[in-house]
């Protein structure tokens, strides 16, 4: 369960505004490790769910946070939902991503 769930918490954090990438952290401590794959940017306990972003340049960071609860919403079924914001890139650098050019 917590693999399926820990999926679905990385694509909706992914598909936020403002989102441009999700964050295992320092030494990979944001991740949820599973049989041959696993889900940077996102650890599920019992009590909470942790989510770490690189958010995109433009945004206030608190808003970016917000909307990374709000859609995640119901799937934490009860538990805190942590967002950190491990990095903030430039729009540029956002987009150069996206194409995979350097």
């Amino acid at each position: 369960m917590s693999g399926a769930l820990a999926r679905l918490v990385a694509e909706r954090a992914r598909a936020c505004p403002y989102v441009a990438a999700l964050s295992a952290g320092p030494f990979g401590t944001v991740t949820t490790y599973l049989p041959g794959e696993s889900v940077p940017g996102v650890t599920v306990r019992d009590d909470e769910i942790e989510v770490s972003v690189v958010a995109s340049y433009g945004s206030p960071l608190p808003k970016i946070a917000a909307a990374v609860r709000e859609a995640i919403g119901d799937a934490a079924g009860g538990r805190r939902v942590n967002v950190t914001i491990a990095d903030v890139r430039a729009l540029k650098a956002v987009e150069t991503d996206e194409r995979g050019s350097p």
